[in-house]
């Protein structure tokens, strides 16, 4: 055999032998695996979970360790841990905030479930939700015939029959330790979910746990503890599908004595997730992991269905059918193909620090829900860009239809079939600006972004294969949240802004800048959607004040009806300041927050809304609370009182703080009951 031949024998089994390497490699991405050990669940959380197979090809090649690297590359690890402290999640449980004051859901749709299967007849309003049938949770509830808040560590029950004379039936209270976030109701049934700050997790790891507690409320008046249980990670966020409760909690895998914490509990029974029901996709390294727990209302004696998914979640959207969880992170590394390796560039440098660029990527992860309740993984895809909240997405005859932005590109639209292949995709619009908020409405979905003025974008979907803009308007200020009035007008809440034009002293403009001047609500005609346009708008207060509603749409009220909106309102002591450095209106509440800065007023801003008239304030409800000062005298402050929700009965307009429920005459807004929960 010549000298030629061997060396063409040896590059060939060369080539062979990376050919099985990168088809091992990339036949396992995507693919759903079950913990086998300890040991792998150890490795996963340290995230080493590939290297066994470095190993093992290092030892048949004969090649050094540091080269395995190499081969890695080819699958691009996102770090996921960009958002481990701040995220965009959706629900009132993130970047610890009191839930009393703001929370960072965010949901849509006029009503949610009448009654909850309730036999009551009345008219009254429900939780402000996304998707129809698909309840969700909120700091208050009510049947029609009761309201159910949360105050402070206690959860009240507030019998409201007679709105002249309202009465507490019953008060939920729990430990310091145990913080009441969120409130589902469900036929006669309660459930409350806590976050358990003085958890060993909490302690060790920076976690909190997550603890539901179901009750029996047929006797209102004596609420009876059915089930319990806790998760060892923190609330995400949870809906409520016919009779089915989930509960999703997320947060980083916790170590103790040398093992992975795998431990629950349920109705006070210490348990274990089984290892093959902890699940990971062989392409995502992350040390986080996500729970997943089914509950039948209907059936509490069952134990509850619980699975763990090694995935980081900053989104979430729920339908009636499928569970969609997000990741959205950095992308540090380009995928390369072999030519780039071995090619010119390669040999000269392909891993020079330029050739990075850093993305961010959105992992989309689907999870089936079946007919017996029960949550099963079906797929994942990934996309660059990334969401705002869970009103970025959108499901429609099983297609999943997202909207997400890139700073520097712009926004645009992608549709997915059921398995999550892409159908179509927008171009980018609005290049450099940031999207605030989005609204799909059947085949069309509406868009805002804001840099120095507020572009309204209408996207027509009817052809999922070719989305397209239609139209765009362009007005001061932007929209934080968008909502359906009817199929042909929508309103935007949001921010009203005033533009500056910066000049050099050769009169050539540098650059442009906005600052807040108050709040705005909107009112848009889209029935011509290739010309859309603003036909009433409302400004409320100075660049001070804000609102719950512009971080949570469940502090909505509105009926299209009773031609009906009204909004809790608040100030602060300072100037809000949006500049540059602010990725997002919901950061700049939040710091305001963390910074301690006072706020000196709150109110319930009632209007009525028409599409003749427009918005027009019919008046204002505050809720003081008596205090004294240093001179033992009573005044009155806003300071305290912490107003939640709105809600209407009937023809009663029921305002709830912590500290007292107001009922209002919604003709006149003339007062017709008070009841103070906390002095």
């Amino acid at each position: 055999m010549t000298r030629k031949i061997k060396i063409l024998i040896g590059i060939t089994l060369i080539i062979m032998v990376l050919t099985v390497i990168l088809t091992i490699t990339f036949s396992e991405k995507g693919t759903l695996r079950s913990v086998r050990s300890e040991k792998e669940l150890m490795r996963l959380a340290n995230n080493n979970s590939y290297s066994d197979r470095k190993e093992w090809i290092a030892f048949i090649l004969g090649m050094p360790f540091s080269f395995l690297d190499v081969i890695d590359s080819f699958t691009p690890v996102r770090n996921s841990a960009i958002y481990d402290d701040y995220s965009f999640r959706s629900d009132n449980s993130s970047s610890g905030f009191n839930p009393s004051e703001f929370s960072s859901d965010s949901e849509v749709n006029e009503s949610s479930l009448k009654g909850n299967n309730s036999k009551n007849t009345k008219d009254y309003s429900k939780t402000n939700i996304q998707v129809e049938n698909v309840d969700e949770a909120d700091i208050t509830k009510t049947d029609g015939d009761y309201i159910y808040s949360i105050s402070e560590t206690d959860v009240i029950i507030t019998n409201v029959k007679d709105p002249s004379n309202i009465k507490i039936d019953a008060k939920i209270t729990s430990t310091i330790e145990e913080i009441p976030e969120d409130l589902m109701l469900y036929n006669n049934k309660l459930a409350v979910i806590y976050t358990n700050y003085n958890s060993r997790g909490y302690t060790y790891n920076n976690n909190s746990n997550t603890i539901v507690r179901i009750y029996d409320i047929d006797d209102r008046t004596r609420p009876r503890e059915m089930k319990n249980f806790e998760l060892h990670e923190t609330y995400y966020t949870s809906r409520c599908i016919n009779n089915e409760l989930y509960i999703i909690s997320s947060g980083k895998l916790r170590e103790e004595n040398k093992k992975i914490d795998r431990k629950y509990n349920e109705d006070r029974e210490e348990k274990e997730i089984p290892l093959k029901n902890i699940k990971y996709l062989k392409n995502v390294e992350t040390k986080n992991q996500t729970l997943i727990a089914a509950v039948d209302l209907n059936d509490l004696e069952k134990e509850i269905d619980l699975s763990s998914f090694l995935v980081d979640v900053s989104n979430a959207y729920v339908s009636e059918n499928n569970i969609y969880l997000l990741d959205q992170g950095y992308n540090y590394d380009d995928e390369y193909k072999i030519t780039d390796i071995f090619g010119l560039k390669g040999v000269f440098g392909i891993f020079d620090d330029d050739d990075f660029r850093s993305t961010i990527e959105t992992e989309i992860y689907k999870f089936e829900i079946s007919n017996n309740g029960k949550v099963s993984y079906s797929t994942h895809t990934k996309i660059e860009g990334q969401t705002i909240n869970q009103y970025s997405l959108d499901e429609k005859d099983g297609h999943l239809r997202i909207a997400l932005y890139d700073t520097r590109e712009g926004t645009r639209v992608a549709i997915f079939n059921d398995n999550l292949k892409q159908i179509g995709i927008t171009g980018y619009v609005a290049k450099g600006e940031k999207m605030y908020s989005s609204r799909f409405m059947g085949d069309k979905v509406y868009l805002v972004t804001f840099k120095t003025m507020d572009p309204l974008f209408v996207i027509d979907l009817s052809d999922e294969s070719k989305p397209r803009v239609l139209g765009e308007l362009k007005i001061p200020g932007y929209s934080t949240y968008l909502h359906p009035y009817d199929e042909d007008h929508i309103i935007g809440i949001g921010m009203q802004t005033e533009e500056t034009v910066n000049k050099n002293m050769y009169g050539r403009i540098t650059s442009t800048t906005s600052r807040i001047t108050g709040m705005k609500m909107a009112l848009f005609d889209v029935s011509d959607v290739r010309s859309p346009r603003q036909i009433s708008e409302t400004v409320i207060g100075d660049n001070r004040t804000t609102s719950a509603i512009l971080t949570n749409p469940k502090a909505l009220l509105f009926s299209k009806e009773k031609q009906l909106i009204a909004i809790p309102v608040n100030n602060y002591d300072e100037d809000f300041k949006l500049n540059s450095s602010t990725s997002s209106y919901s950061e700049m509440i939040n710091s305001y927050k963390n910074y301690n800065k006072t706020r000196v007023g709150e109110g319930y801003f009632v209007y009525n809304i028409n599409l003749e008239e427009g918005f027009k304030l019919k008046g204002v409800i505050t809720h003081k609370t008596a205090e004294k000062n240093n001179n033992n005298k009573y005044y009155y402050s806003y300071m305290t009182s912490k107003l939640l929700r709105g809600l209407y009965i009937d023809n009663n307009l029921y305002t709830v703080s912590e500290t007292a429920i107001k009922v209002n005459n919604l003709d006149d807004l003339n007062l017709v009951c008070e009841l103070k929960i906390k002095e």
